[in-house]
């Protein structure tokens, strides 16, 4: 059996595309779209290595893992992955990162760079959390912790993660009282 699916990547329409039922989302991703950038860690929603950004009509983003939910769960929604954070121009050139992929190579947050995709989109979630209620500045620490504490990285740079971010909603206007 399968099923067509039609979603929203990186601000670019997908579908319609007929799936097999039981396809995972990362699957989909890196088989069907040839995104490869969200990465398969654990397979079980541990690591957290493989999650991507779902926006609502509000631009709320929830975020959620692609190795334990099939692709069906995203059909006609609105997602971001890793690809979709930096700014492209016409040609697909990448002409500026993200202020959190910024961040994270100002301060060598990554070695082997497996988990940066995960990190990289719950630290966009939390900023942009952030910008709608921003936080005291004696809650940072405790709201990055909450936020990035089930990521897992193999080569131990949560330090240098959390640094970064720490140091981004600090340095960023609006993001604290």
């Amino acid at each position: 059996m399968s099923q067509s699916i039609k979603l929203t990547i990186n601000n670019q329409a997908v579908g319609p595309i007929d799936v097999a039922d039981g396809v995972m989302m990362i699957e989909f991703l890196h088989e069907y779209v040839n995104l490869t950038g969200t990465k398969f860690g654990c397979g079980a929603g541990v690591c957290h290595a493989c999650t991507v950004l779902v926006d609502d009509e509000q631009g709320i983003s929830e975020v959620v893992r692609t190795c334990i939910n099939g692709v069906e769960r995203f059909n006609g929604k609105r997602i971001r992955t890793i690809e979709g954070h930096a700014k492209q121009n016409s040609l697909g050139e990448i002409t500026a990162l993200s202020p959190v992929q910024e961040a994270f190579l100002e301060h060598f947050s990554f070695q082997c760079g497996w988990c940066t995709p995960g990190f990289v989109n719950e630290s966009t979630a939390l900023l942009e959390r952030l910008k709608r209620k921003p936080i005291a500045k004696d809650q940072v620490e405790k709201v990055i912790e909450d936020a990035l504490s089930e990521h897992v990285c193999r080569c131990t740079g949560y330090v240098k993660y959390y640094a970064a971010v720490k140091d981004l909603i600090l340095n960023t206007k609006g993001l604290t009282l």
